[in-house]
């Protein structure tokens, strides 16, 4: 008898210690069969990074010179929400006229600087309707009516 209550005790702190157990989700770029680190300066071109690193993750918008290769994992356990344990941004630029790379830079999440967002939001003009008003408000203009163009003896275009 002891045994088996041991057994069960035993049995759920595994499946509570399993639940607490973080899940890691993995994004962007994967670097499979080589990696970004690879790459070298004065030597690659835009071609063969592409051939071996693939398409970038994204290109600098003001520039089409700059590739990134970005890739992030973030944990989660039980019902909290996701925090990112890894980050990895390359950042790979390209001589404009020869499309030999010039600069390779690797950056990882102590590199990142937190954002402060500004929570206000912008006032717009008029005025917001309550839901008895939005249900309400088309009461009387309903379709069933005949419109001026379609009186009593008139026939419509198609009939």
């Amino acid at each position: 008898m002891f045994r088996s209550v041991a057994y069960a005790a035993v049995a759920a702190s595994l499946l509570g210690a399993a639940a607490c157990a973080p899940i890691n989700s993995y994004h962007g770029f994967q670097a499979i069969e080589s990696d970004p680190k690879d790459v070298q300066a004065g030597t690659d071109t835009k071609s063969t990074v592409r051939g071996r690193l693939g398409t970038p993750s994204a290109t600098s918008t003001f520039d089409q010179n700059t590739w990134y290769y970005v890739n992030s994992v973030s944990a989660r356990v039980a019902f909290r929400r996701p925090a990112v344990i890894a980050r990895n941004v390359t950042a790979v630029t390209f001589n404009k006229d020869s499309e030999i790379v010039e600069t390779v830079n690797h950056y990882t999440l102590k590199d990142g600087k937190v954002i402060a967002y500004n929570g206000r939001e912008t006032p717009t003009r008029g005025r917001e309707m309550t839901v008895l008003e939005q249900l309400l408000g088309t009461v009387g203009r309903g379709s069933m009516l005949p419109q001026d163009d379609q009186g009593p003896g008139r026939q419509s275009p198609g009939q």
